[in-house]
């Protein structure tokens, strides 16, 4: 089982926490460059960086030119001055020795050049979900052999929120075409994949069971995934794996109770005690009796929908 970081295993509301600037520029007009730049992106972090501003009595100004590099950052040109926002490696390629910002858990930065200088980093914290080390325990006993972190942050940051939730396999700084590339080269089969954002459609798409959080993700995510957790509540992730698993679990039962039934009518049948009129009206009772324990799946889900919608496009085993 795969999961995204931000939106999923934490809140996905990054707040500004801190403004570091450099080069004598202060950090409230680093913030109204980086916030007006963030305007022509469609990332989550460009909105926190924008109510930031706001927040903090920080006019917005339109660019002069602007283009998004998807998950990477944003160039725009603003009076003249040539700002780049986003990751380091991506303000690396505009300005020269962009020193590695130190964060602590649960916390990026953004990282911004002017004028190919570099000129500060913006510090956002992310919280974990309260229940995210709660959902993540007991998967080994649903099952699941392996735990994937699959996200787009810097690897420190992706490595604090890994340690926190016990998770040892980490891939971060990952482009949405790289988390698609580490799930098809996963050995172990089947893999849900969990993620909320518009950059997790693709992986959403191509794992063997993708699980989006619809409550506040994309509708690209949604639409991409087989099952969506309808609330923001991530412990819904493995109340789903349980449905799934009970529900195949029942279908078993219910098949197996149909062939055992039907083998044993036919052998009283053939040798004669059972008249073909009654095996006949029998033959009724075998499938009646065959529904009614299969629709003994619906009892868990139902039970469980009422405090935890999940809407599956993934058609039950046949019963």
């Amino acid at each position: 089982m795969a999961f995204d970081k931000t939106g999923t295993l934490t809140h996905g509301e990054p707040a500004v926490v801190e403004v570091r600037a450099v080069g004598g520029i202060s950090g409230k007009e680093l913030l109204g460059l980086v916030a007006s730049a963030e305007q022509y992106s469609s990332h989550v972090l460009a909105r926190s960086l924008i109510e930031a501003a706001h927040t903090r009595g920080v006019l917005l100004q339109a660019a002069d030119t602007a283009s998004e590099v998807a998950t990477d950052g944003v160039r725009a040109t603003n009076a003249g001055r040539e700002v780049a926002v986003g990751k380091e490696r991506f303000v690396a390629e505009h300005a020269a020795n962009v020193p590695a910002a130190v964060v602590s858990s649960g916390q990026l930065a953004v990282y911004v050049s002017i004028d190919k200088a570099f000129a500060g980093t913006d510090v956002l914290s992310d919280r974990i979900r309260e229940n995210a080390a709660a959902t993540l325990a007991p998967l080994a006993s649903q099952g699941v052999e392996h735990t994937l972190l699959l996200t787009g942050d810097a690897a420190s940051t992706a490595a604090h929120i890994a340690a926190e939730l016990g998770i040892r396999d980490v891939r971060a700084e990952l482009l949405p075409i790289d988390k698609v590339t580490a799930i098809k080269g996963v050995t172990g089969r089947p893999v849900v994949m969990v993620g909320d954002g518009v950059n997790d459609a693709p992986v959403l798409a191509v794992a063997d069971v993708g699980i989006a959080m619809g409550a506040k993700g994309s509708t690209a995510a949604s639409e991409s995934a087989d099952e969506v957790i309808m609330v923001d509540d991530l412990s819904r992730v493995a109340q789903a794996l349980e449905i799934g698993q009970r529900t195949i679990r029942v279908a078993r039962q219910s098949i197996w109770l149909g062939i055992g039934l039907s083998v044993g009518l036919m052998l009283l049948g053939a040798s004669g005690f059972l008249p073909a009129i009654v095996g006949a009206a029998l033959q009724e009772v075998v499938d009646l009796a065959t529904i009614l324990n299969a629709l003994r799946a619906l009892g868990g889900g139902r039970k469980a929908n009422v405090s935890a919608p999940v809407r599956a496009r993934v058609a039950p085993a046949p019963t």
